[in-house]
């Protein structure tokens, strides 16, 4: 399979605190080239997202989610949120320009081709992974004259000209 070239996107959520008094939540993202549109009608996408991570647990309490496609100059976000066993993504989101999703409260990536905002409508557990299937509620296009980031064996890439 790594010889199918996939866009590369930023998959955010926002963890609500554990009690109202208690701190509040955290951002959580995840690097992602799983990802595709399943429907026009209603506009549905799907993200596959490995079994017990934190953004698979994350996601089976959290129905509300963000998707940033990254553009070929975001490849440091893309590998910067790749990394796994990450205890906290605090420090991640603190120096990477972004606003927060009027609809998800989940965090959008300046500088993306184009963002949207999800409402899970269903989970398909499938092998090691969870594919989540999400109604787009929102969209953006913060950058869409950009060109997309794409990975292929096992590396970031540009599209040639």
């Amino acid at each position: 399979m790594s010889r199918l070239a996939a866009g590369v996107v930023l998959v955010t959520a926002h963890e609500p605190p554990l009690t109202e008094d208690g701190p509040r939540g955290e951002d959580v993202g995840m690097t992602a080239t799983a990802f595709l549109s399943v429907s026009l009608d209603p506009p549905l996408v799907l993200v596959s997202v490995r079994e017990g991570s934190r953004m698979d647990d994350l996601l089976a309490e959290q129905p509300l989610w963000a998707v940033s496609l990254l553009s070929d100059h975001q490849r440091q976000v893309a590998g910067r949120f790749a990394m796994k066993g990450r205890i906290s993504d605090r420090l991640l989101f603190a120096d990477l320009p972004h606003t927060r999703g009027s609809v998800s409260g989940a965090l959008l990536i300046d500088g993306a081709l184009a963002t949207l905002e999800c409402r899970t409508e269903s989970r398909v557990p499938a092998g090691d992974h969870t594919l989540v299937i999400g109604r787009v509620l929102a969209t953006s296009l913060p950058a869409a004259e950009a060109s997309p980031l794409t990975y292929f064996r096992g590396r970031y890439r540009q599209l040639g000209a």
